[in-house]
């Protein structure tokens, strides 16, 4: 294993990549002000966050989606006091239309949080033969800087639960093209919301971005208060979108370069934007350029399969080259980098030719039984056809 080296134009990228990530409103103080409850800020408050119909109990929802609960035979009663446990498959709800994900106050608590795992099948596919090129070396992930918040705003984890338990990956708030400045997009895996061709979509999905803004330890973190663990607050998914061949494929080969999902969130309290409140979003690069022509890329996320616990935001930078995992399927991204199962979603920056950093990508797998590279989907036609179609739904 290699160490990361920064020559000259690396180093540049770098800087260009972390201004990128740096927010511009202020950012959460490191404890709540003094008429304010734990969990809350000063500067950015959750209190102050996001939009949507049912934010901040939880209880009351919109008629659309109380009609579509009863219509599927969900008691939102029984639902919230443990009847989203059942998973048979014959009531998963699976298809593009079918999402619900009603807030449960009080889930996601601290303890809950840092228990959450990596999904199993992360880091499980293995190359194909045809349009791949040789493995890269592996670059050591380096540890982000504290607070998040200042230097990789954007970032965030993604908690879900699955029949496995309860889940973690990466995400990273991107721009809405229809709710300029005030985006409440996430862009992250789709292996990190649906089960694919196994199974439906997963259920409590909540984003929180900065998590562990100081980069505690586990052990510091069992005493942490709550604002320290998700400092912007929570933020529920109430529509995801992901891709059709995923869905209907995922967890096979040929659907993971369609490894791609979009969250629209809304917070638990309040109602200014994601973008707002956290002080920045990335647009998007839809150009799919190939992996040659797309320069150095910087892959984050919060690696939680060992040896990493996924509490520490880490980050690699590489040129990307070519996966192929599959016949007849899109080439993928592939850079050397040791992040393991957790960083799932985190996206991958780039530099533009007109000096913009954009999302180009996001982790979605690593090879079998080891961790020294990552791969993510390129982001053509279909990924803007989803992000659009989510950015449509809310466009009011």
């Amino acid at each position: 294993m290699r160490s990361i080296r920064l020559l000259p134009a690396v180093s540049g990228v770098a800087a260009a990549l972390a201004l990128a990530l740096t927010a511009t409103a202020c950012g959460p103080t490191e404890t709540p002000a003094a008429d304010k409850p734990a969990g809350t800020t000063a500067d950015a408050s959750p209190a102050d966050a996001g939009s949507g119909s049912d934010a901040g109990s939880g209880s009351a929802l919109p008629k659309d989606l109380a009609d579509k609960l009863k219509k599927h035979g969900v008691d939102i009663d029984k639902w919230k006091n443990g009847d989203w446990k059942n998973w048979d498959k014959d009531t998963w709800l699976r298809e593009a239309e079918d999402f619900v994900n009603p807030v449960i106050d009080g889930l996601w608590n601290p303890e809950r949080m840092q228990s959450a795992k990596s999904p199993d099948q992360t880091i499980t596919a293995q190359a194909g033969t045809g349009g791949t090129d040789p493995t890269p070396r592996p670059v050591t992930a380096q540890r982000e800087k504290t607070p998040y918040h200042r230097y990789a705003a954007p970032v965030g984890k993604i908690f879900f639960d699955a029949p496995e338990g309860h889940m973690v990956c990466s995400g990273t708030i991107v721009k809405d093209p229809r709710h300029p400045g005030k985006s409440n997009l996430v862009w992250t895996a789709g292996h990190c919301v649906h089960a694919g061709k196994r199974g439906g979509w997963y259920r409590n999905i909540m984003f929180a971005p900065a998590f562990n803004d100081l980069g505690k330890s586990p052990a510091a973190l069992r005493n942490a208060q709550p604002h320290e663990v998700y400092p912007y607050g929570q933020y529920w998914a109430d529509w995801v979108v992901t891709s059709g061949d995923w869905i209907q494929s995922g967890g096979t080969n040929q659907a993971w370069p369609y490894d791609y999902a979009i969250l629209h969130v809304q917070p638990q309290q309040g109602r200014k934007s994601l973008e707002e409140t956290v002080g920045v979003a990335l647009p998007v690069d839809f150009s799919a350029p190939q992996p040659a022509q797309a320069g150095t890329v910087g892959a984050w996320g919060y690696p939680a399969a060992p040896p990493y616990n996924g509490m520490i935001m880490h980050k690699c930078l590489d040129r990307p080259t070519r996966l192929t995992t599959a016949p007849a399927t899109p080439v993928m991204y592939r850079i050397g980098c040791t992040m393991t199962g957790g960083s799932s979603g985190g996206g991958w920056f780039r530099v533009l030719p007109n000096g913009t950093t954009a999302l180009v990508s996001n982790t979605s797998i690593g090879p079998a039984g080891s961790n020294g590279w990552l791969a993510g989907p390129q982001l053509g036609k279909g990924a803007k056809a989803a992000h659009e179609m989510i950015s449509k739904k809310f466009a009011r």
